[in-house]
């Protein structure tokens, strides 16, 4: 799905001096676009939480010499995912599968978030894409991402004179 920038409040600075001129039209259309954006985050008639997407929550931490970045991936496991690392970023991709189930009585009803999804990362400093360690346990996926040598950091004691 291609990402499309469109700008309503465009439209309020080029209003058109035709003596149907309606000032308040490009406002009018932003509120239909936020009522919009809001019936699809907003619980449906039926409870349902429509069409949202999900994404894996991370959490990084650095050290002097390595980055550890985890995510949060929970019912998926190590096949299920794409990682794919460069100097500066970290774009990991994959889907989450619904469960199909049937049953004769009753409703089904799930908050659970599924699909596709990718997440771009980018890191503080460079690393060294080929030294990535990866670890999927728990619906964690685990990364252990060493820095370049020459942007480690060091501490060097000066004297001054």
């Amino acid at each position: 799905m291609a990402i499309i920038h469109r700008d309503p409040l465009e439209e309020l600075t080029h209003w058109e001096p035709l003596p149907h001129w309606e000032p308040f039209r490009g406002i009018e259309r932003l509120q239909q676009e936020m009522n919009r954006l809001f019936d699809r985050l907003i619980p449906g008639g039926n409870g349902e939480i429509r069409s949202l997407t999900f994404i894996p929550a991370a959490e990084m931490e650095e050290t002097d010499d390595t980055i550890h970045l985890k995510l949060e991936v929970p019912g998926m496991e190590a096949k299920d995912l794409d990682v794919q690392v460069t100097e500066s970023a970290i774009v990991i991709k994959g889907e989450r599968q619904s469960e199909s189930k049937t049953e004769a009585k009753g409703v089904v009803r799930s908050e659970f978030h599924y699909g596709k999804f990718e997440r771009r990362i980018p890191l503080p400093t460079n690393i060294q894409p080929d030294k990535v360690q990866a670890e999927c346990r728990n619906g964690m996926l685990m990364l252990t991402l060493p820095k370049v040598e020459s942007e480690q950091r060091t501490v060097v004691k000066v004297n001054v004179n």
